[in-house]
């Protein structure tokens, strides 16, 4: 064994020396670190913006970079339901044809794109998200009660052509025909009657589209829809509350 006082001092010179790389190493690291959060931030403000601006090109550019096309805002909205949201049809296009979107992803609401598509009455968008496969029903709130609430009538015949359950039950028994009685859209009421929507159905509330018409002053679809139901033949009106679907 060698005690040479020179090995010795190599050897805690040689030791000092590690000590000083790892910890230049891991302070390296850690600015790194530190740079690197930011500068994604900025990626996914950018990414977002684009989606709100339907800049295609931007968002396509980005997503081959590797962006996720299921990246969420800082209130945890999907980038598919911000482009439905506002409209971006072609960014909506660009997300839908990505073999990893997830077409159902909610935001905190439970709100999903053709929710939000049928809300504001973008067919192009609620057409392109059925071309997908996306699904027309879902349980609670459903594209069809948000098409029947803001009265389009387009949206509707789309869903409905699609299988939508006419008489989908909200949380608490709400029907597209009462959202549509309550908006005081008349057409709506008409083309969802005319498609075998249930006129007689009540909410947890004991409510009926003609109550809803009554509650909310739409005395013109009140009006109509009482008509309707006394014209009606045939069979006692449900008493059952309409059930979730």
């Amino acid at each position: 064994m060698n005690n040479s006082p020179m090995i010795s001092t190599l050897s805690t010179t040689n030791r000092a020396r590690r000590a000083t790389v790892r910890g230049l190493f891991a302070g390296a690291l850690v600015a790194a670190c530190a740079f690197a959060q930011p500068v994604w931030a900025a990626s996914v403000d950018s990414l977002i913006k684009a989606v709100k601006f339907d800049d295609v090109s931007a968002v396509k550019k980005q997503l081959a970079q590797g962006a996720d096309p299921n990246t969420v805002d800082n209130t945890g909205a999907p980038i598919l339901v911000i482009a439905a949201r506002e409209k971006s049809d072609k960014v909506g296009q660009l997300l839908a044809d990505n073999p990893n979107i997830d077409l159902e992803k909610a935001d905190p609401a439970g709100e999903n794109a053709m929710m939000l598509a049928a809300l504001n009455g973008d067919a192009t968008f609620v057409n392109l998200l059925i071309a997908k496969e996306a699904e027309v029903n879902k349980k609670g709130w459903t594209p069809l009660h948000y098409a029947a609430t803001n009265g389009h009538d387009d949206v509707v015949k789309i869903l409905l052509d699609h299988s939508a359950y006419i008489d989908a039950g909200s949380p608490n028994g709400t029907t597209p025909l009462m959202m549509a009685a309550r908006g005081g859209h008349l057409s709506t009421c008409k083309l969802l009657l005319d498609e075998g929507a249930d006129l007689r159905v009540k909410n947890q509330l004991g409510m009926t589209a003609v109550d809803f018409a009554r509650k909310y002053n739409e005395r013109d679809v009140a009006e109509g829809l009482q008509a309707r139901l006394d014209a009606m033949q045939g069979g006692a009106p449900q008493s059952g509350a309409n059930g979730s679907k």
